[in-house]
């Protein structure tokens, strides 16, 4: 069994939480609401203080009894609607907005763990807590979820990287694996990324691009010398090599 919640002390006062003050607006709902057993009383009592100089007809009470049972089963449909539609957010992300005790306005953000079904109501359990489905905000897609995710870790990698000026070859790997992952992201991924990091990620690997051919320049023109000053040796080796032989 769950273990009790512990209630918020604040100011000597007990604070509700959000899904606490959830539950509490649906009680005042509730009370608010005419339901079948209220309207049988308010119909008794009619019969039982109308004038009996000009009592009421039968005929207008079925009528009315037939009236309110088309109501109610008009409600039936509306809960058993809303009970399918709280039952399909299980397992989803939603967002629920909440307001405290205090007055204090909030939005809870949790998978629904199920949904149970008190007093004609729909509840969505999230984080152990029951909140009215009136109070459900949105439902978050999990592609969407997912996408978003994925764009904040590439920001936060591209904030990670040096900046431009103290850029170096040692960064290569990151930026060009960075790159890599932002040309896999399909086009509604991308749609997440903020248009100011696509822009520094091209930066950092146009900066690399320019680090690498820079590099690659001098390496080649120090190989080029290299073999020159070899290919001299090498001659002089074998010119002094024949002057020092002695004719047979």
């Amino acid at each position: 069994m769950a273990a009790a919640p512990i209630a918020q002390i604040k100011d000597g006062k007990v604070v509700e939480s959000e899904s606490a003050a959830s539950l509490a607006r649906d009680k005042v709902k509730n009370k608010s609401t005419l339901d079948k057993d209220a309207f049988l009383g308010l119909l008794v009592a009619q019969m039982k203080y109308q004038d009996p100089l000009e009592p009421t007809s039968n005929t207008e009470f079925v009528a009315q009894y037939a009236q309110f049972s088309s109501l109610e089963q008009m409600q039936n449909m509306a809960n058993t609607m809303e009970l399918t539609r709280a039952s399909s957010m299980v397992g989803k992300v939603v967002v629920v907005n909440t307001t405290d005790s205090m007055g204090k306005e909030s939005q809870i953000e949790g998978r629904v763990d199920y949904v149970t079904y008190q007093n004609g109501k729909s509840y969505v359990s999230i984080d152990g807590g029951l909140y009215s489905l009136d109070d459900v905000y949105a439902i978050e897609d999990q592609t969407y979820l997912d996408a978003v995710q994925l764009a904040e870790e590439l920001a936060m990698a591209i904030d990670k990287l040096p900046i431009m000026d103290n850029l170096t070859l040692d960064s290569a790997t990151v930026v060009k694996a960075l790159d890599a992952i932002y040309q896999k992201m399909s086009d509604y991924e991308k749609a997440f990324v903020p248009k100011e990091y696509v822009e520094k990620l091209q930066e950092y690997v146009k900066r690399i691009d320019e680090l690498q051919a820079d590099a690659d320049k001098n390496n080649g023109s120090t190989g080029g010398t290299g073999s020159t000053d070899d290919d001299k040796t090498n001659s002089d080796g074998d010119k002094t090599n024949t002057d020092n032989k002695k004719p047979e």
